[in-house]
C-alpha cells in the first residue's frame, strides 16, 4: 500500500511574523523571543522587490560576534535576501531535500506569489511524524 502524499500546506506552520527592513536587530531579537521562533521574515518594499528572512544565526553573525548594539544595527544590514521559497503543493519529502541540501533550516512558504506559511527542518521532527 502506497502511503498518501503528504504536501507542504499540509504541515506548514500558518503564522509566518513579519518585520520591517528599517526595524533593529534589538526590536528583531525582542519579536522573536515574544513568540517564541527564531526567524522573521522581511516586509518587500515593492511588489518587485524580493522576500528576505531574518534569523537567530543572522543576530549571532552580524550583531552578537562581531560586538555591535542592536539598536546601532538594521535589519537589512544582516538579513538573508534573497531567499528560497518552496510551493505549498509540493510533496513534504521533496521541500525538506531541497531545504537540506541548500543548507537551510527553514523556507517560507509559497502559493499564488504570496507567502502562506513557513516549513522548517525542526517542525517536522518536533511537530510531525514523517519517519
Amino acid at each position: 500500500m502506497t502511503k498518501p502524499i503528504t504536501r507542504v500546506r499540509d504541515i506548514m506552520q500558518t503564522e509566518v511574523l513579519c518585520i520591517d527592513g528599517m526595524a533593529t536587530s534589538k526590536e528583531a531579537a525582542e519579536m522573536m523571543r515574544t513568540y517564541g521562533v527564531s526567524e522573521l521574515l522581511v516586509d518587500k518594499r515593492s511588489e518587485d522587490d524580493a522576500w528576505a528572512i531574518v534569523s537567530i544565526m543572522d543576530l549571532v553573525q552580524g550583531v552578537i560576534v562581531p560586538d555591535k548594539k542592536g539598536e546601532d544595527v538594521c535589519v537589512y544590514e544582516i538579513m538573508t535576501k534573497p531567499i528560497i521559497t518552496v510551493p505549498a503543493e509540493m510533496d513534504i519529502r521533496y521541500a525538506i531535500r531541497l531545504i537540506h541540501r541548500i543548507g537551510l533550516h527553514r523556507a517560507p512558504v509559497e502559493h499564488m506569489g504570496e507567502i502562506v506559511g513557513m516549513v522548517t527542518l525542526e517542525s517536522l521532527i518536533h511537530e510531525h511524524d514523517l519517519l
